[in-house]
Order: structure tokens, then C-alpha cells, then sequence
């Protein structure tokens, strides 16, 4: 008897007969029909989600990973169709390949019914393609009629901070239009994106989706162009905010303007005149540093990162967001740390980051697949006792899985000691030391020694202090 696994996915709420239980059902009524075992943590379901792109289908994602675990954990993949499993040819060709020829799993449409002769293989195909033209038509014409309406100057997007939207119409939010105003008007006394962020973040107003605000999100405000009573569609994708795309659709819009066409022209050039004095990544440095990658804000958590002059400052800070700066000279903090590196070895007294039970079970997956292997045998018992498997059938599923789980016993890992892993840090920082001190070893040696029993470094501006998050 074949054990099965089912991936479900429906794409939009109005798919009645593509529905999760509509599928489930006709993917059962097919296991029970030929001799298939279906348990339930082995359903994968992905609702209200696009088969495009297989990487932003997390079920998807979880039974391919369910696939890869030895010894396998199912025989076969159940579809309600193939355009389920993908609309993406070349996800389809991978994950089909991998599943049979590297796990040995089959992948069967119920509705789709394909022989076993070569004539399939080429049916298949054809399905698949046929879904994939489906899928890329559907877009193009979704495309088509958004790019259409924002020429005739219709809404097709979320309101921006300040605007609500009703009856297809943008208007002025009482509370958010007035933020905008003074947004812009700040702007023009003279006052950055940076220190504009920080004051409405000490105002307690927070952004349309109720976050602090930073640097960038200012800005996004100052150059939209929705403002002054337009409308904007970029029907292709861009990687980063692009304000002057060529295939942007700028038009007339129905809704009251917050902000008159004489402020935005200014405030816009105001902008351009300070890229000009500050290219992008001017303030980027590649500058490596013992320490790079540990510090923490004791403030907001934030990292903190090369600044200027051997310095290092609250990432979170430098957006806007975190309200207590944490500059501080890059050689005091790594004399700090060496000190404290050198009192906790004497003391005894480490700080050790605790692991999540996630990270712990990932850590070693035996336990995890011995009890898949003890489901599985209380599933053959079933069977047997249901009378669809033999006596002899029984035996012999039997005898196999208790190898499985005889085999993993032995390879499971032992239970760490704690006097034992403390002892280890103990050798580890003392040799540790010694490269931490070398004047002639590089920052890059350094930071990487560091790497192996240090978790983060949080940098306290009140006593001037830092405290070690050791990981063993």
C-alpha cells in the first residue's frame, strides 16, 4: 500500500469548484480507489495564492522539503489538476524531475488521467503549456485593463498617507492631510527627510500602516505626485522605487489636492539640488572591523554600524527611527570587549543564548523522523487490521520500519552536557584571545574568530557598558 501526499491550491476566493474541499475530495476519493493511504499532516494546501512562482507558495515550499527527508516519507503527490502543481513550466520540469528521479515520488492528476506509455509524456506537456498561457494571458489582460483605467484617470492602487478612498474616489483624510502639509512645509524651511522623520516619530504619528517613520518614507511622501490631484500606474515591475519611470501613466485624477502644483515643483527641485551634493552610497564604507556584524542598540535593538572616523552609530538611528544616538569610537569598544571577554572567563559567568525550539529541532531532525516512522506503523497496522493488508504484508512493512527506526536510534545524537560545553567555551575564548590581541593578525581573522562563540554585542549608552550574548 502506497502512502500519498495532496498539494491544494486555489488562487482567488470566487473558485466554487476550485475550492479546497472540492479537491481534497475528489483527491481522496482517488487514494481510496487505489489502495492509498492519505494522512493528514501530509495535505498541503495554498490558499489565495498565484502558481506562477513556486518560492512564494510556502506549502508548496514544505512538501518539496517533506520529499527530500530519507527515508521517504510518501510514495506519491495527488493533484486535483496539473495547473495546481504549477503554471510555470520550468518550476514544473525541476520539481517533477527532482521528485522522481531523485526521491522516487510520483506526481498524479486525478482529473487528468495520463497512461504509462511515451504518448503521456507529450500530453503533459501540452496541459502544462496550456496552463502556462492561461496564466500569462490572464495577467496581460489584468494588466491591460488597470493601464486603461489609469489613463481615463480612475483609481487603481491603495490610497496614499493622507487620502481614504470612497466610491472609487481618493479624499482627504481630516487627520493624515494636515501631517502632509506640514511634511512639505518643513521641508521647504529648510529641515531633512531624517529630521522631518524624527520629529513625527516624537509626535507619536506613525505611517499609513502604523510603523515609525524613516528617512525614505518622508521622501516617498515628498515626491508623490498624487498630491497635487494626479493619479500614477506603472504597469511593468521595478526592483526600487523608480519616481521618474518612462512607463509611469501620469493623469488627471478626480480627488482634491492636498498640496498646490507651485509647492511640489519647488520641493522637487529642492531634492534634486541635495542628490546632487549627496550621490547614492556616498556614506556607504566597505571598512572591516573586529566587531562588524555583533553590535547591537541598547536602545531599539538596531545594529550598529560603521559610520565615520573609526566610529560606529544606530543603523535605526541614521533612518529616524530610534530616538537615542549610539555613536561611539570604534577602538574604545574593542578594548571593552576584550576586557570583558577576559572577566568572564575568570568568573565563569556567561551570558548563553538560548535557542528557540525551532532552532533546536533543526538542529538534529532524528527524533523528529523516528516519530514519523512510529506514525507509519501504526498506520500499516491499521491497514492490516481493515483487512486491506495481509498477515504476511503486515510482517514484512513491519520488520522494515522497525530497521528505519533501529538505524536512526543509532545515528540520533547525544544530549549535550552543559559543565562540558562551558568548559569548551572556556578553551575556546582563551585561544581565542590571543588572535583578538595580535596587532599583526587582519580585523577580517578577527571578526571571523569572534564568529565562533559570540552571538551579538549590545552596546549600553547609559553606563557605557557592553554585555556578550555568548552561543555555544
Amino acid at each position: 500500500m502506497k502512502t500519498a501526499a495532496a498539494y491544494i491550491r486555489v488562487s482567488t476566493d470566487d473558485q466554487i469548484e476550485y475550492s479546497p474541499d472540492s479537491q481534497l475530495k475528489a483527491i481522496r476519493d482517488y487514494a481510496r480507489k487505489n489502495d492509498m493511504i492519505l494522512p493528514e499532516e501530509y495535505v498541503f494546501i495554498d490558499e489565495g495564492i498565484s502558481g506562477r512562482k513556486a518560492e512564494k507558495r510556502p506549502e508548496f515550499m514544505k512538501m518539496i522539503g517533506t520529499a527530500k527527508i530519507k527515508p521517504k516519507q510518501f510514495d506519491v503527490i495527488l493533484l486535483w489538476k496539473f495547473s495546481r502543481f504549477a503554471r510555470n513550466r520550468e518550476d514544473s520540469i525541476v520539481y517533477k524531475s527532482m521528485l522522481r528521479k531523485q526521491c522516487g515520488i510520483d506526481v498524479i492528476s486525478v482529473s487528468e488521467q495520463l497512461g504509462e506509455d511515451k504518448t503521456s509524456i507529450l500530453i503533459e506537456a501540452l496541459i502544462e503549456a496550456m496552463d502556462e498561457y492561461y496564466s500569462i494571458n490572464l495577467a496581460e489582460e489584468v494588466r491591460r485593463g488597470m493601464t486603461e483605467k489609469a489613463q481615463r484617470g480612475e483609481v487603481v492602487s491603495t490610497p496614499p498617507f493622507g487620502y481614504d478612498v470612497k466610491n472609487n474616489v481618493f479624499i482627504p483624510n481630516t487627520e493624515a492631510a494636515p501631517i502632509v502639509k506640514m511634511i512639505f512645509e518643513k521641508y521647504l524651511s529648510g529641515q531633512g527627510c531624517l529630521e522631518i522623520a524624527k520629529e513625527l516619530n516624537k509626535m507619536g504619528i506613525k505611517t499609513k500602516y502604523g510603523n515609525k517613520w524613516e528617512n525614505r518614507g518622508v521622501e516617498y511622501v515628498l515626491r508623490n505626485v498624487v498630491y497635487t490631484g494626479k493619479l500614477t500606474w506603472t504597469p511593468v515591475k521595478t526592483k526600487t522605487r523608480d519616481y521618474n519611470c518612462k512607463d509611469t501613466i501620469i493623469s488627471c485624477g478626480m480627488h482634491e489636492p492636498i498640496i498646490d502644483q507651485e509647492t511640489f515643483d519647488k520641493v522637487q527641485s529642492m531634492i534634486i539640488e541635495k542628490k546632487k551634493l549627496f550621490p547614492k552610497h556616498s556614506r556607504q564604507s566597505s571598512n572591516e572591523f573586529m566587531l562588524k556584524g555583533f553590535l547591537k542598540c541598547s536602545n531599539c535593538g538596531g545594529s550598529l554600524v560603521y559610520a565615520t572616523n573609526d566610529r560606529v552609530q544606530c543603523n535605526r538611528y541614521s533612518k529616524g527611527t530610534c530616538e537615542v544616538s549610539h555613536s561611539v569610537s570604534l577602538s574604545k569598544l574593542n578594548e571593552s570587549v576584550i576586557s570583558a571577554l577576559k572577566n568572564d572567563l575568570e568568573t565563569q559567568q556567561f551570558n548563553i543564548y538560548k535557542k528557540s525550539k525551532e532552532e533546536q529541532d533543526n538542529k538534529d531532525i532524528t527524533p523528529t523522523l523516528i516519530a514519523k516512522e512510529r506514525k507509519k506503523l501504526e498506520r500499516v497496522k491499521e491497514a492490516y487490521e481493515a483487512g486491506i493488508d495481509s498477515l504476511e504484508e503486515y510482517r514484512i512493512n513491519k520488520e522494515k520500519i522497525l530497521e528505519t527506526i533501529a538505524e536512526l536510534e543509532k545515528n540520533k545524537k547525544p544530549e549535550s552536557n552543559p559543565k562540558d560545553d562551558l568548559q569548551k567555551l572556556s578553551k575556546t575564548i582563551k585561544k581565542s584571545l590571543d588572535i583578538l590581541e595580535d596587532e599583526n593578525c587582519s580585523e577580517s581573522i578577527k571578526n571571523i574568530t569572534l564568529r565562533s562563540f559570540v552571538r551579538q554585542i549590545v552596546y549600553m549608552k547609559k553606563t557605557r557598558s557592553i554585555e556578550i550574548l555568548y552561543q555555544i
